[in-house]
């Protein structure tokens, strides 16, 4: 029997498969894509300067940062509402830091979390679907696809966004009936490193800088989203300035542009003796302010964290699973209703909430603590 079955490979899956390789316990990965394949292509990350420090402490922030064009830093976010007061901008300089976050290829990084699995010998099981996770009082069972492959584990930890692999965690589903249209987008001026985050009647528009472009993450009705995928690429830029407003800059070109719904899910428990759900598993949120991805990093490492601390009889019993819910509980319901909350207040055209809504990023603006805390709250999490 395995100490821990690890399902999913991808990003979060592979960076707790790196924060337990060298521990001296029986690691088993499995994951459905194919051996070198990404299967979600090439799109962009925005990680935290708290998910560097845990890529840093896992080895492969050097490899990912020495690939041409992988990373772009983001020095600062400007923050701002539509037809209505209030704005602010949080800087790295404010929390002595040299950036914010980075937007990083999602195929450069699981090209480095790949290679640093092989680096250590962990051996990954590609191309093995699961079918389902039972869990036992001892022990969880993975069951593959195919039929003929079975894994025993002291502890199954899921990590593909699956989280129904497991009996007895429910999912909280909500549908925001919206969708995000994402593209990368040109301005007049080169990018200096300025996200810019702006609150609309309609849902918020990002640019994130990637590159000399910018990635746009634009939120709006599907039936709108119908309208816009179908301008062409002048119509569409038209579209984006008087929506977005001159805070932006001036864009002058567009690439290709799709849209993928928005939801919030989240599984209720995240983990039940012998089975912990970690990333997307966990919990998908609304990508305002980008605290899903991270927040999937932290419960990897995390979890990491209290295993290499638990007896290895004791692994996957009640009593680490309750320290492990323990540690993640704070952090995990306050990124949930962090994002869930901004998408209310700030997602709609109702006048009453203009002026909370300005009086709160004028406070960040003017009091200088207070948006250091909130800025740290989003870099590392509740802790």
């Amino acid at each position: 029997m395995h100490d821990v079955a690890i399902v999913g490979a991808g990003p979060v899956g592979a960076t707790l498969a790196c924060a337990l390789a060298g521990s001296g316990l029986d690691v088993a990965v499995v994951d459905a894509r194919a051996r070198g394949a990404t299967p979600r292509g090439e799109r962009a990350l925005a990680l935290s300067h708290g998910a560097r420090l845990i890529l840093e402490r896992l080895g492969v922030w050097p490899a990912l940062a020495s690939e041409p064009r992988a990373i772009t830093p983001i020095t600062a976010i400007d923050v701002s509402q539509a037809r209505g007061f209030g704005a602010t901008r949080l800087s790295g300089a404010d929390v002595g830091l040299p950036a914010l976050g980075y937007v990083v290829s999602y195929v450069a990084l699981q090209q480095v979390l790949d290679d640093a699995l092989a680096a250590a010998s962990v051996a990954v099981r590609h191309g093995s679907a699961v079918e389902r996770i039972d869990v036992e009082p001892g022990l969880a069972r993975v069951v593959c696809r195919d039929g003929s492959t079975t894994i025993e584990a002291r502890v199954a930890a899921v990590a593909d966004g699956a989280g129904e692999l497991v009996s007895g965690i429910r999912r909280v589903h909500r549908d925001y009936a919206q969708v995000a249209l994402i593209a990368d987008v040109a301005r007049a001026t080169p990018q200096d490193g300025v996200a810019y985050e702006r609150f609309t009647p309609q849902g918020p528009v990002a640019l994130l800088p990637k590159g000399d472009r910018y990635g746009l993450v634009w939120t709006m009705s599907p039936a709108r989203a119908a309208e816009v995928l179908a301008l062409d690429d002048a119509a569409f830029i038209d579209a984006l300035a008087r929506h977005a407003g001159h805070r932006i800059g001036r864009i002058v070109a567009a690439g290709p542009r799709r849209t993928f719904p928005l939801t919030l899910e989240f599984a209720k428990p995240p983990a039940v003796p012998r089975a912990v759900m970690l990333g997307n598993a966990s919990q998908t949120l609304h990508p305002v302010a980008g605290q899903g991805f991270n927040m999937g990093l932290r419960d990897a490492f995390e979890l990491a964290r209290v295993i290499l601390d638990t007896p290895r009889e004791s692994i996957g019993a009640r009593p680490m699973i309750d320290a492990y819910l323990a540690r993640r509980r704070a952090d995990r319901h306050a990124g949930i209703a962090f994002t869930d909350g901004l998408t209310r207040m700030f997602g709609g055209d109702t006048p009453l909430l203009a002026w909370p809504r300005g009086t709160g990023l004028a406070l960040l603006d003017a009091v200088p603590p207070l948006r250091r805390a909130f800025t740290r709250a989003m870099l590392f999490g509740i802790r």
